[in-house]
This record gives structure tokens, C-alpha cells and sequence, in this order.
């Protein structure tokens, strides 16, 4: 993800002699021969607690619906193209409403969004966040059925834009404007309801709920507890953060920069946290880099100036120099039971420690319980969690650990189509020749201390092992089964990489675990085909045997995303090659946002700069595509406003009403006296909201926007 506050997606083009990406395509294209398709029909699994399994299952690895698939019914979208529209537009036959934006109450006592940026911390905690990422929609049960008129949405907070959120943004910086920030981030519980064909937020429910940077936490698995996780404690208050001692490692504050999304079979919702270093900084020293906490800030991207926020300047909690151990609290994978609105969050350190994004269960044919994960930055890796117990149908009590114990595998991509999972435990052997357990890096009295090294150092034992680097992996999701396929199939987005192929003398991430976040400069590979990958593609496998299980799998390039008009040289290393018709009436770039719907379809949002300009001028816009899996077929959906990314999508359980998100529009003002200067999305749209409410402009703001099928159809049909 991108934004003022984040690390940008440098674009900066980098010519260089290696193959086109055709040529090395070619050499690997025997491996799309490997996917085998049949048909399969899935099971129909318990419901109990008054919580639908069968249709949470479905929201994770559901068959089509009744055998058959729903194809790409609409008309392609032309591009926006600059001047860019301050307005979601959407293919024809289709509505668009705004659902809620930021700094809508959520929950009792919220107020109404002032429009001026006069609220308080404690009333922003109150209304919906800032900057949403990943979203899902978990239906009432009635009656042994899931509502698709009545749910909870669950949407991430992932950042917030400083000179919008405050009147005069950081001028006369106080702990007050980082309360408010820190406020403004983290998660939300919404209940919604369509009454008479209109969406509404129940703004007194009880479900109503928001996790901020500053929310009690709970650190569970393998890496809880160790003494890398007992940073000094705070008693948090309005005021500031006062000292009171240390923690026990087993517990935390807040969440941070969540981004991308999972859901499990048992209900509960996965958020990850993805740029959490950027929070952090210092005017002290910090540790020198041949130290332990020294080489872990340097592998992570910490730094004395982080992202500019400051908030290390008026809570001591986010200083380095003053509590180093605090980082070790964030990049985990958070998961939040949505119906109990008096549950901790727990953050699961056995899926590692990473920038994470999407996080998505994936069920094998006995219950086995897989997860597939993305570290979104230059050069980093994918992995899988295989739970070591399994999914309980019956039970959903039973399953709440199932996260806590089990194996954590890197990919390694061959350049013969095929793939190893390799297993980040203590007796895995390095490129060096010597076991985890023996590396420096993890040194521990015993495996359970050298485990817990692994998962707060996730990224250092991946270098360790030589996965394979990898080129922004950011959103994960798997195929539905049925309609002609049983398998085991996962995508997953890669975003761009400038530095790929971009020096004549190409490095790797150190197998010392000593390279600093994002700077090496690999060569191309069969995986990331692509030098300075300006636009991205997207990598899929599917597993060996068929189970979430399997050590090994087979992989293709689903798509090389591109200008098909480009004007760049050499012409095939920026063109792509989306399938669509007329070519170059879907092009689109730098993929991030990915999802499946119950009906086989395969939904792709972008993250771009979003004003039609430079690179993107006949791109246009940041979108969303639908793409048919198995043919590559796509059309473009939906384009956002004026700089804006379009992140998070979701539908209810009966096709006929979409979630999506749109975050920071106009996110280029930087002068807070003029916070319209690019955008004033929603209200530059919206006269009201989906329920008939005045949307208050003033600011542009993040928001969820519901579209529906103009004859009630299911949405894209």
C-alpha cells in the first residue's frame, strides 16, 4: 500500500539488457501444462453456536454455487483517463451508494463527521477509521441460514493522511494529534442492514466496535513470551504514556497499519499488520547494527525517522531508543472474533512476523487448515502456516487454538514450474550448511526459545533458508472449488519491483540475515520475470496432492499486468499480457486487492498513483477487474476517484449486493488549510448516504462505497 505516510511505489524506470519478459516466459511455459482441472462437489459442514460454518466455510474455499459458474456478465469500463472524475464509476446495469465513510459514528455515543477535523481522539475512536484496506461481511443467522440482509462488515484502518486528519495537521504537534491518529487507526465492527433495498449502519448497535492503535491485545503462540516481547509497559491515557514497568510478552496495545485480510472457517476475521515500522522513531541512538535488536531494526526497515508521523515525540511508547522492544509487538497476523464485542484480538506469532497483508485459510480434504501469506515489500516472500491441528465443524470452541501451533513454510519458486515449501524450524538447514538451531541469528537455550526467534526474525530465517525474493507479495486468495476444478489453488498479487534487474551486479538478501529492508537488487528469475516491474503480475500454484499439506507444488503466471499502448522501450518488457477484447480494453497495473466470489470469479483492485498521468496515462485511474481463472478472460468493473487506491472488496452471501473500499482520495494535499485540494470524495459524489443521511464534505474521506445490479441480479453477472 501506498500513501503520504507509507513508503511510496517508486516507479522510476531502470533500462536494462536482460530478456524480455516473453523470452523468459518461454522458458518456463511448460508449467502451465501442469494444472490439472477435474470436478469435485464440496461437502456441506455443521452449523452451530448460532454461527453458520457451512457459510463461513464458503466464504473461504466455497464450491460454485450449485456446480455452475456465473460468468463476467457486463460491459468492459472504459479507463479513466485524466482529468480523472472525483467519482467511483462503475460498469452499466450496475449502482453505485455510499455505504459509510470515515468519521461516521459506528457505535453509541459516536457523533456525526464534523466535516472540519475538530474531532477529539476519544470521539474519532467512536467513528469509523481512517484509510480502509481489507473488509468482510459476516451474516446474521437465521434459521440455519446466513442473512444477506443484515451483518457485520469488518474493515481495517490502515493509515491516516496527517494534514486531513487535523485542522492544521502538524503544526504545534501534540500527544493530543497522536492520540487522535493512533485513534484513527486499527480495525471496525459494523453492523449494517438493508431495509427496503437501502444499506444503513446501525449506528447503536451494540456490535458496533472499533480496535485503535492503543486497544488491549493478546500475543499468543510459539514467540509469546520471549524476552524479545517484554518491552516496558505503559499506562496509556489521553495525556500520554506512563512508564509502570514491563510487560509479560503475552500481552500488548494496538494494532497497526492493517492491511489486506483473511477469514477463517470458524468465523473470526485475519487483518495484517503491514508498514507498523514506519510508527517508530527516535531522537537518541539506536542500537549499532552488529547488535541483536540493531540487525532485527535494520532487517525490518526501523529507523530514528520512521515515516514521519512523530508520534516518538510526544509517547515515549513509540521511541526506539526509549522502548526498543516495542516493535516485536507489531507485523503480526491479528485475529478478531466479530460477534463477541467483549473478545481480546489475538495476534497469532506462529504465522511469522512480517509486513503482512492477505492472510487466507484455506481448508485440505480432511479439515486440514493452511495459510497462505504475503510480506508486501520489495524482495520478500511468500509463505504458508499448516496448522498441526484440524478444522472441527462441530465445535467452533474447539478451533480457537488452531492457530497457535503448527509449521511456517517460505516458498522457493523453480524455474521449471515447480516449487518447495520450506519449513522455518529449528533443524532446517541454510544455504550455508547449518541448521536454524545453530545459526547465530536464533540461538537459543533449547528448540522452543530458537522457534520464538524464528517467528519475531520471520524475515532473517527466510534469507537463511534461500527462498525465493519476490516482488511486492501482497494479497492472497483461493480458487473456489467446483465448476471444473478440485484442486488446491492459490493466487497471489505482486505489486511492482523498481529494483529488479536494475543493477548490472545483482544482490540478494544476505543469508546473515544482514540486508536492509527492500535495498538489494536482484536479478530476474522465472517468478519475477520482469526488470524494474513497473506494473506487476500475479503468481499462482496449486498444491501437490491436493492438500494444504504438501511440501511441493506447481506454479504458472496467471498474468503479466501492462500498457498495452506504452510507449516505452523495449515495448515487451511493459505490455503485459492480460486477456481481454479488444486488446488493451482492461489494462491495468500494479495489482494489490484480490478476491473470489462463491461463483468462480476472480476480482483484482489496483494501487497506483491514480491521476492518470506519467506511466499510467492510458491505464488511467486505479480499478477493479473481474477475471474468469481459468481462461484469463477480464474486463475492467469499476475505476476510483482522483488518486485514490481501490482496496477491499466483499459480497453478501446471495451475490446481489457488493462492499467495496476507497482509500485516501485526493491523497496529494499536503497544505491543511486546503485539504480539498484534490479531492472532495464522497461529497463530491454523494448528496447522501445509501440510508438517505447527508454526506459532509469539507475533506476528502476514505469510505465503503455498496453497489447492486440496477434489476437485482447478482453483482458482475
Amino acid at each position: 500500500m501506498k500513501g503520504s505516510f507509507h513508503p511510496t511505489n517508486d516507479l522510476t524506470l531502470n533500462l536494462s539488457g536482460n530478456e524480455s519478459i516473453h523470452d523468459v516466459i518461454d522458458k518456463v511455459s511448460s508449467s502451465r501444462r501442469t494444472f490439472i482441472k477435474g470436478a469435485a462437489s464440496a461437502p456441506v459442514l455443521a452449523m452451530v453456536g448460532g454461527v453458520t460454518l457451512s457459510g463461513l466455510v464458503g466464504t473461504v474455499q466455497a464450491a460454485c454455487v450449485d456446480g455452475t459458474a456465473v460468468p463476467i456478465g457486463f460491459d468492459n469500463l472504459p479507463a479513466a483517463l485524466a482529468p480523472v472524475p472525483d467519482a467511483v464509476r462503475v460498469a452499466a446495469g450496475h449502482t453505485t451508494k455510499l455505504l459509510v465513510a470515515w468519521g461516521d459514528p459506528i457505535m453509541p455515543g459516536g457523533l456525526p463527521f464534523s466535516g472540519t477535523a475538530s474531532e477529539t481522539a476519544a470521539q474519532q475512536s467512536k467513528q469509523f477509521g481512517a484509510h480502509i484496506d481489507g473488509m468482510h461481511y459476516f451474516g446474521f443467522v437465521s434459521r440455519g441460514v446466513e442473512s444477506s440482509q443484515r451483518g457485520l462488515l469488518v474493515t481495517n484502518h490502515e493509515y491516516t493522511h496527517e494534514a486531513v486528519l487535523h485542522p492544521d495537521g502538524q503544526a504545534n504537534y501534540s500527544i493530543a494529534k497522536a492520540r487522535k491518529s493512533q485513534a484513527a487507526h486499527g480495525l471496525a465492527v459494523v453492523e449494517v442492514q438493508n431495509t427496503s433495498g437501502n444499506w444503513g449502519v446501525v449506528s447503536s448497535s451494540a456490535y458496533g466496535r472499533r480496535l485503535t492503535g492503543n486497544s488491549p491485545m493478546r500475543l499468543s503462540g510459539p514467540a509469546a513470551g520471549h524476552a524479545l516481547m517484554k518491552s516496558k509497559q505503559y499506562d496509556i491515557t489521553a495525556t500520554g504514556s506512563h512508564e509502570i514497568g514491563s510487560n509479560s510478552g503475552f500481552d500488548c496495545f494496538g494494532t497497526l497499519n492493517n492491511c489486506g485480510h483473511g477469514v477463517t472457517p470458524w468465523g473470526t476475521y485475519l487483518s495484517g499488520e503491514e508498514n507498523w515500522n514506519g510508527y517508530f522513531g527516535s531522537n537518541g541512538s539506536l542500537p549499532a547494527s552488529t547488535t541483536e535488536l540493531g540487525k532485527l531494526n535494520n532487517r525490518y526497515g526501523l529507523n530514528a525517522s520512521g515515516f514521519g508521523y512523530r508520534w516518538h515525540t510526544v509517547d515515549p511508547r513509540f521511541d526506539l531508543a526509549q522502548n526498543p522492544l516495542e516493535p516485536n509487538h507489531f507485523g503480526w497476523v491479528v485475529e478478531l472474533d466479530p460477534f463477541d464485542p467483549y473478545s481480546v484480538p489475538v495476534k497469532r506469532t506462529a504465522l511469522g512476523r512480517v509486513k503482512h497483508e492477505g492472510a487466507w485459510t484455506v481448508l485440505g480434504p480432511n479439515n486440514e487448515v493452511g495459510v497462505y501469506m504475503g510480506d508486501d515489500e520489495r524482495n520478500e516472500y511468500i509463505y504458508k502456516f499448516v496448522s498441526a491441528g484440524r478444522y472441527n465443524p462441530t465445535n467452533r470452541g474447539a478451533n480457537r487454538t488452531l492457530l497457535d501451533n503448527g509449521v511456517l513454510y517460505v516458498a522457493k519458486f523453480n524455474a521449471d514450474g515447480t516449487g518447495t515449501w520450506l519449513p522455518l524450524v529449528p533443524g532446517s538447514i541454510g544455504v550455508d550448511g547449518v541448521a536454524l538451531r545453530d545459526n547465530p541469528n536464533f540461538a537459543g537455550i533449547d528448540d522452543t526459545e530458537v522457534l520464538a526467534k524464528i517467528l519475531i526474525k520471520t524475515r532473517m530465517a527466510a534469507d537463511a533458508l534461500g527462498a525465493t525474493m519476490m516482488d511486492r507479495p501482497e494479497w492472497t486468495a483461493a480458487r473456489p472449488k467446483g465448476c471444473g476444478f478440485d484442486g488446491i489453488e492459490v493466487y497471489c498479487t505482486l505489486t511492482n519491483n523498481n529494483r529488479r534487474g536494475s543493477s548490472a551486479t545483482p544482490t540478494t538478501n544476505n543469508p546473515d540475515g544482514s540486508t536492509t529492508a527492500a535495498s538489494a537488487r536482484p536479478a530476474v528469475d522465472a517468478a519475477n520475470p520482469r526488470a524494474n516491474n513497473l506494473y506487476g503480475h500475479i503468481i499462482r500454484w496449486r498444491e501437490d496432492g491436493k492438500n494444504v499439506t504438501s511440501l511441493t507444488f506447481t506454479w504458472d503466471l496467471f498474468v503479466q499486468a501492462g500498457d498495452t499502448a506504452t510507449s516505452k522501450t523495449p515495448a515487451a518488457q511493459y505490455t503485459g499480457n492480460i486477456v481481454d477484447a479488444p486488446n488493451g480494453s482492461a489494462d491495468y497495473g500494479a495489482p494489490d486487492g484480490i478476491w473470489f466470489d462463491k461463483y468462480g470469479r476472480l476480482w483484482v483492485q489496483t494501487d497506483q498513483q491514480g491521476d492518470a498521468s506519467g506511466d499510467w496515462t492510458n491505464i488511467g485511474a486505479n480499478s477493479m477487474v473481474c477475471a474468469d481463472p481459468a481462461t484469463g478472460k477480464t474486463k475492467r468493473f469499476l475505476t476510483g476517484p482522483l488518486q485514490c487506491e481501490v482496496t477491499g472488496v466483499v459480497m453478501t452471501p446471495d451475490g446481489k449486493s457488493m462492499f467495496l473500499g476507497i482509500q485516501h482520495p485526493g491523497e496529494e494535499a499536503t497544505n491543511p488549510a486546503n485539504p480539498t485540494q484534490f479531492s472532495n470524495w464522497p461529497a463530491s459524489q454523494f448528496a447522501t448516504n445509501s440510508a438517505g443521511q447527508t454526506v459532509v464534505g469539507g475533506r476528502p474521506r476514505s469510505g465503503v462505497v455498496v453497489i447492486t445490479k440496477t434489476n437485482g441480479g447478482i453483482v458482475g453477472s
